[in-house]
């Protein structure tokens, strides 16, 4: 099994961010992906709707708190975008390039993963097979970042790492885990 700790950085703004620290860690094993959030600090600072009864398939998750990662395959341009929501909410898109071919990828038609609030923070866990889009023996390369909306509304963005002067999640040069 492949398995990588992470730690989020904001993209820089002259606007001041929340104290907040969001890591976890990312895990292969055959074709299982295993991801784990921990986003700790006031959670007051932060806008996180509450959970749903029956989360299911949202657009435009990504304009309030979410979690996301993306999924590329190793030389290719072909790539998926997960969110994650923590209200229970979800989506998954497939491009064929660079913002290109935004599909939502029906090959999911559910993904169930857990938010465990805690007393400093939350967590966010998900398990899933990824043999519905791509085979075991497939190199991917990963990105892993968050959206987070203060109280005042704003948003700021989270990743492993900021290669552009915009904070933009799916420069391919920023999926720099390999599983």
């Amino acid at each position: 099994m492949k398995d990588q700790t992470f730690s989020l950085q904001p993209f820089p703004s002259a606007k001041p961010l929340p104290k907040l620290k969001i890591a976890g860690n990312v895990a292969r094993s055959l074709n299982q992906f295993i991801i784990h959030y921990a986003l700790l600090g006031d959670l007051r600072q932060i806008v996180i709707a509450e959970s749903v009864d029956t989360p299911r398939r949202k657009h435009e998750l990504w304009n309030d708190t979410c979690f996301e990662f993306f999924l590329g395959i190793k030389n290719s341009d072909r790539y998926w975008e997960f969110n994650l929501c923590p209200t229970g909410h979800w989506n998954v898109y497939r491009f064929d390039g660079y913002r290109q071919g935004m599909q939502e990828e029906t090959a999911f038609t559910t993904l169930p993963f857990s938010v465990q609030f805690l007393s400093d923070g939350l967590a966010l866990a998900l398990d899933i097979d990824l043999d519905k889009i791509v085979p075991a023996d497939q190199a991917l390369e990963v990105a892993i970042t968050t959206v987070i909306k203060d109280k005042d509304g704003e948003l700021s963005y989270w990743a492993l790492t900021h290669q552009g002067t915009e904070a933009d999640f799916h420069r391919r040069d920023s999926f720099i885990i390999v599983l």
